[in-house]
C-alpha cells in the first residue's frame, strides 16, 4: 500500500474511534434506532470518504483522457461525452429510495416530535384559557388587552399607541382627515368584510373633504350630505352595520379581527396579517383596550 492509502485508512480509523469516544462520553444509547442509524451513518461517511478519495487518486495517476468530444466548446476548451459514473448514479438512486422510506416509514409525518408536542400543548392551553375567560369582565379584558398590546403591538405603534411619530397608526386619533381622503380616493379592498370592497371615488371634491373632516372629527356634529352614501355600508352611526363593514366610529371587535386576519395597507404603510396569532378572547381583549386609547 502506498502512503496515501495508509493515511486514508488512518483517518477513517480516527473518525470511527472519535465517534465511539463521543458516544461513550455523552452516554448515548445505541439501542435507540435513531442513535444507531446516526452512528452507522458516521462510519459510512468515513468509509466512503476514504474509498472515493483512494479510487480517484489512483485513477488520476493512470487514466488518460479519451472518448468523443462534445461539439460545444468555450475558448477552445471542450468536454468529453462521458457516461454518468455508475457509482454516482447508484448512490443518487439509493438516496432517493432511502428518502422515500424515511418519509413514509422511517420517520413518518404523524410520528412523535417535540414540535408537535409543543403545538398540542399550546392548543390545550388556549382551549383552557378560552374557557376560563369566556365571560371576562370589561375590566379584566382591558387589563388583558393592555398586556397583549405592550408585547405584540407596541414595537410598531408605541407603548401609548401614539404611532411613534407617524411611523404607524396613532390609535389615539382614530382616523386622520388625510387617511380618510386616501381611502375615499383609492378605495379599500383588503379587509374582506361581508359587504365587500369599497370602490374608489365614492365622493369627490368638497363632498370628499366634508366627509373626511366629519369622520376624522369622530362623527361629531351635523353629518354632511355626502355621508348618506357612506352610511349605506358603514351605518348612520358609522359603527359598521353590525360588522358587515369597517367601523369608522372606533376600533370595535369586527374591525380588529379583520385587520389582524388580513393586514392593512394605507398612506402610512403596510401592516402584515397575523392570522391565528390570537385567540378569540385575546382579540376581544385587544379591541377593548384599543377603545380606551383616546386623545
Amino acid at each position: 500500500m502506498n502512503s496515501f492509502i495508509v493515511k486514508g485508512l488512518a483517518l477513517a480509523g480516527v473518525l470511527v474511534i472519535g465517534t465511539l469516544v463521543v458516544i461513550k462520553q455523552m452516554h448515548i444509547d445505541l439501542s435507540d434506532p435513531i442513535n444507531m442509524i446516526t452512528f452507522l451513518g458516521a462510519i459510512a461517511i468515513a468509509a466512503l470518504t476514504f474509498g472515493v478519495g483512494a479510487k480517484y487518486m489512483a485513477q488520476m495517476k493512470s487514466d488518460t483522457a479519451s472518448g468523443e468530444l462534445a461539439e460545444e466548446n468555450w475558448d477552445g476548451i471542450g468536454e468529453y461525452k462521458n457516461e454518468l459514473p455508475a457509482g454516482w448514479a447508484y448512490s443518487f438512486l439509493g438516496t432517493m429510495i432511502w428518502a422515500v422510506w424515511y418519509f413514509f416509514w422511517g420517520y413518518p409525518l404523524n410520528a412523535y416530535s417535540e414540535i408537535g408536542e409543543y403545538n398540542q400543548e399550546v392548543k390545550n392551553y388556549n382551549k383552557k384559557f378560552e374557557a376560563i375567560h369566556k365571560n371576562a369582565s370589561p375590566e379584566v379584558l382591558k387589563e388583558m388587552g393592555e398586556s397583549i398590546f405592550l408585547v405584540q403591538c407596541a414595537p410598531c405603534h408605541g407603548e401609548t399607541g401614539d404611532g411613534l411619530s407617524g411611523k404607524a397608526q396613532d390609535f389615539s386619533k382614530r382616523f386622520t382627515k388625510e387617511q380618510v381622503l386616501a381611502v375615499i380616493k383609492n378605495g379599500q379592498h383588503k379587509l374582506n368584510f361581508p359587504l365587500g370592497a369599497m370602490p374608489a371615488g365614492m365622493a369627490q371634491g368638497k363632498d370628499a373633504q366634508a366627509v373626511a373632516k366629519y369622520v376624522a372629527n369622530g362623527l361629531k356634529g351635523t353629518a354632511p350630505t355626502a355621508w348618506t352614501t357612506c352610511a349605506g355600508c358603514h351605518g348612520t352611526d358609522g359603527k359598521g352595520n353590525g360588522g358587515t363593514a369597517p367601523s369608522l366610529a372606533g376600533y370595535n371587535l369586527p374591525l380588529v379581527k379583520h385587520v389582524l386576519a388580513n393586514g392593512k395597507t394605507g398612506i402610512i404603510g403596510h401592516m402584515p396579517a397575523f392570522p391565528g396569532r390570537f385567540t378569540p378572547v385575546q382579540e376581544k381583549a385587544l379591541a377593548a383596550y384599543l377603545g380606551t386609547l383616546k386623545q
